[in-house]
């Protein structure tokens, strides 16, 4: 059986003072850092934090790390039987790229080519063809064996931007395309990546997959109001059901509740300012429940109304009772139960005290 072993090594430095090299060190260092002045800030490294998560305070300050601790990483390096295989995103032949379907395998392949063919022209005057059919035999500097190239990427990152420009630095292109691949635990490939990775306080942020992944929150949310503004103007009783679907308190809507009241509960549920604070969360299911149908929505209204004014009522057995009669285990179970004709006349029983209180 294969022998499988992932090599990472993360560093967490303190740093005080302005750190200095040796003119040798120097030399190590400088093939792989470079200084900030005069890059393009298109693409960055950034600190990811989420406000909602506790963070030692830090998050008040828009901070993920205490200031002057830096976070260092060398490039992952997977070991197979002996054979290591660094994670750079620019080997044609790893497993991720040849598990692709072949249209965008191939697209990737000459994507990778063509990143390579510039490397080897910046960093080793080697001019290749990404056509050629030698073209890896004819690479000197980025072979996927070159373990002495490799094993000097390394990431170094704190609270301050990194900002990588591959136009002029070709150690940032590869930089970016490891961290697109997974070859920096600590970076996220994006800002989406990062938001569903625990623990995560870095990213690639490149500005327009940021900025459309920043806006995916407001656009959702402006569906939703424009959904509640349809409602108002045109559709009140689908409002009304609506809200009583949405919020949790849906007892304090009947009839007579005015649609001003209504709108602004909705408004609010939907801006994460009710009983619910995930936006998202809000916007996703006020539009979710705008689009059932109405008799879907009458009926999940009357049940979770029914359930609060104890018409119904769950028993030990795990099932939801209507008075002696069962009706489901589950909301959505007692909703087919009263659509089934067979239950109609529970159903207009049901519907009959609901809209009592309703009408009150």
């Amino acid at each position: 059986m294969a022998k499988k072993k992932k090599e990472t090594i993360v560093k967490e430095v303190v740093e005080t003072v302005a750190p200095t090299y040796t003119e040798e060190a120097i030399k190590e260092i400088t093939m792989i850092e470079k200084y900030q002045e005069g890059k393009d800030q298109s693409i960055a490294i950034r600190t990811y934090f989420d406000g909602d998560i506790d963070n030692m305070g830090l998050e008040n300050y828009g901070m993920s790390l205490f200031e002057g601790v830096i976070h260092e990483e060398e490039l992952s390096c997977l070991e197979i039987n002996g054979i290591k295989r660094y994670v750079t995103g620019l080997n044609e032949f790893a497993p991720e790229i040849r598990k692709m379907p072949p249209a965008k395998r191939e697209a990737k392949i000459n994507e990778i080519r063509k990143a390579v063919a510039i490397l080897e022209r910046d960093l080793a005057a080697n001019i290749l063809d990404p056509n050629d059919p030698e073209f890896w035999n004819k690479v000197k500097l980025l072979r996927h064996d070159n373990h002495d190239f490799w094993r000097k990427i390394t990431l170094r990152v704190g609270n301050d931007p990194l900002y990588l420009d591959p136009s002029t630095d070709p150690y940032d292109l590869i930089k970016i395309y490891a961290i697109e691949a997974g070859g920096f635990s600590i970076v996220a490939p994006n800002l989406r990546a990062a938001k569903g990775t625990p623990g995560c306080k870095f990213y690639l942020d490149k500005l327009e997959d940021t900025v459309s992944t920043r806006t995916e929150l407001s656009k959702l949310r402006n569906r939703a109001l424009a959904a509640l503004t349809t409602m108002y103007d045109s559709e009140n009783t689908k409002l009304f059901y609506v809200a009583k679907i949405c919020d949790a308190n849906s007892t304090q809507y009947n009839k007579s509740t005015a649609n001003d009241v209504i709108y602004e509960a909705m408004d609010s549920y939907i801006h994460g300012e009710g009983h619910d604070s995930h936006q998202r969360r809000c916007a996703e299911k006020f539009l979710d429940t705008s689009r059932l149908s109405m008799e879907d929505l009458k009926l999940k209204s009357i049940i979770k109304d029914a359930s609060s004014y104890s018409l119904i009522s769950n028993k030990a057995d795990g099932w939801i009772y209507f008075g002696s009669v069962k009706m489901g285990k589950t909301p959505d179970g007692c909703l087919e139960w009263l659509k089934n004709p067979l239950n109609e006349e529970h159903l207009m029983s049901l519907i009959s005290q609901v809209e009592y209180y309703w009408n009150m």
